[in-house]
């Protein structure tokens, strides 16, 4: 983008970012499991309010629900934004990621953000998505570990993004990994010290 034009359009993307915000901060996993008559899922497990801990409760297709809601908050978004322009919808995906991590109506406490990085992936640069799945999945697999498969992609989303041309998208998703990370500290430290539970066992 032209460096010119931004004083022109800073309002209208800060608008972008508020809306994404508004979309991202809506609590899918609070708000099914209390639906579910699970009560509140921040007082069971890890606190979070996101799909790994939503599965605590023994609900798969409710910890699967959380997971598809929290992405598509990302998705819708940013494909909204984009009838606009790629920068509009940068900044909606912006906006709705961090809208999870730190929703006002939960004291800015929320969940860690991954399926929010992947829906706002999908809809901005579709193979990045694919390959964010496959290290996931491959990842989570060999470890058994939730929080190191997603550390694991957010570090090769960037890279690989910038090497496909998605160049600009590519520094979008380095800030958001970083956020992703810091949302993770709590689990890195566990990762660190072998306390981190593993795909499978509750705790």
């Amino acid at each position: 983008m032209d460096m010119t034009s931004w004083p022109a359009i800073l309002p209208y993307l800060l608008v972008a970012l508020a809306i994404g915000y508004l979309f991202g901060s809506f609590p899918s996993g609070l708000v099914l499991t209390r639906m579910a008559g699970l009560g509140d899922v921040r007082r069971i497990g890890s606190g979070n309010i996101g799909a790994t801990n939503v599965l605590r409760t023994g609900r798969k297709g409710l910890a699967a629900l959380t997971l598809l809601l929290d992405a598509l908050k990302g998705t819708v978004v940013v494909l909204l934004a984009g009838r606009y322009g790629q920068d509009y919808a940068a900044a909606a995906g912006l906006g709705a990621f961090l809208g999870h991590l730190f929703p006002v109506w939960l004291g800015f406490k929320g969940g860690k953000g991954v399926a929010t990085y992947l829906g706002v992936l999908l809809a901005l640069a579709w193979p990045g998505a694919l390959l964010f799945a496959a290290v996931w999945l491959l990842v989570a697999f060999i470890s058994r570990y939730s929080s190191l498969a997603a550390l694991t992609a957010a570090v090769c989303v960037p890279i690989a993004l910038y090497v496909m041309g998605y160049s600009q998208v590519a520094l979008l998703f380095l800030l958001m990994s970083v956020l992703v990370f810091f949302s993770h500290r709590a689990n890195i430290g566990r990762l660190i010290q072998g306390k981190e539970s593993r795909i499978g066992v509750n705790g």
